[in-house]
């Protein structure tokens, strides 16, 4: 943030002034300490000015990124867990990538933008996705059981929709990983659709098909969503 920003800034507000100068310290040091903390979120709001034109804020929100903790070592005794949800702080323990969310389609993927797509298909085939699970580029069976054992904790979950590209990952090793996942496990009671694209992806397909397991593979995104809605109606 240059100091012409600042400036702009507190001119934009129509302050003057002791108010426009104390406006433009305040966005500096705001930018300052957002920077400085690693936050992915700084939100000041309301911010008031005093009658003796001080700038105040009189309430915040800070979301810090958690990729940046290891520099942080003095937020991470602030944490409490208490204050967060109990099923995604179990996943972060397990190196998962996990946000609840309200609906009733589980979701495994790996890649934060093919998981984005998958919800929308998950929408687009009438049902709602209850999470945002991102496996990362390793899906052996122990990451794999990790996350179904994650998905299956909220109760309102009707299937599983397992969508991975196999480019650092194979697709016949994530397929085994869930077979055997899914043994490891024994009776899973909801329908899991298992979409794999990629390095073999033919011969994943043929090792779920022939798994004997209650899994429905897909290859394209429309019949991977075809599948979701048949589950679901």
């Amino acid at each position: 943030l240059l100091p012409f920003q600042a400036r702009r800034i507190a001119f934009n507000l129509g302050l003057s002034g002791m108010a426009f100068k104390e406006m433009t310290k305040f966005v500096t040091a705001l930018y300052t300490a957002y920077v400085k903390s690693d936050s992915s979120l700084f939100e000041i709001n309301p911010v008031l000015k005093t009658s003796d034109d001080k700038i105040m804020a009189v309430d915040a929100k800070v979301t810090i990124d958690d990729n940046s903790l290891y520099r942080h070592k003095d937020y991470v005794d602030l944490r409490d867990l208490r204050e967060e949800n109990p099923i995604e702080v179990e996943a972060g323990a397990l190196g998962l990538n996990y946000v609840d969310l309200d609906g009733n389609v589980g979701c495994m993927v790996n890649g934060a933008g093919l998981a984005m797509a998958t919800m929308d298909l998950i929408k687009q085939a009438g049902g709602e996705p209850g999470n945002f699970l991102d496996v990362g580029g390793t899906a052996d069976a122990a990451r794999v059981e990790a996350a179904f054992s994650i998905i299956l904790k909220d109760s309102a979950v009707k299937a599983i929709l397992i969508n991975i590209f196999g480019g650092i990952v194979r697709c016949d090793r994530v397929a085994q990983g869930v077979i055997d996942a899914y043994r490891n496990m024994g009776t899973i009671n909801v329908p899991i659709i298992v979409r794999l694209q990629g390095t073999n992806a033919d011969i994943a397909k043929e090792l779920i098909d022939k798994s004997g397991l209650d899994v429905m593979s897909a290859t394209e995104f429309q019949e991977a969503a075809d599948k979701v809605q048949a589950v679901l109606s």
